[in-house]
């Protein structure tokens, strides 16, 4: 058995509540900066982009699975071209 802390599930939602932080903090700062809605807008789905990308390489990272690890590449290569747009 994992230690507290370590289980898959416990990870997955912690990381989950660090994007979740993350995303409101970027939003937040869009709003200080006072930027037209449509560059807010942009600027927090870029944050957004990054954050997934970020989330989706530790995941890959961690995948043992064959088939799993297969749909992480498709999603980081889909995020990086979404990215480099």
């Amino acid at each position: 058995m994992a230690p507290p802390g370590w289980d898959g599930d416990d990870l997955a939602g912690q990381m989950e509540d660090t994007v979740e932080r993350e995303q409101t903090f970027a939003e937040e700062r869009a709003e200080r900066e006072n930027l037209t809605s449509t560059e807010s807008a942009r600027r927090v789905g870029e944050e957004s982009l990054r954050l997934s990308h970020a989330r989706t390489v530790e995941q890959l990272q961690r995948a043992t699975n064959p088939t799993h690890r297969t749909m992480l590449e498709r999603a980081l290569r889909s995020l990086e071209a979404q990215i480099h747009k």
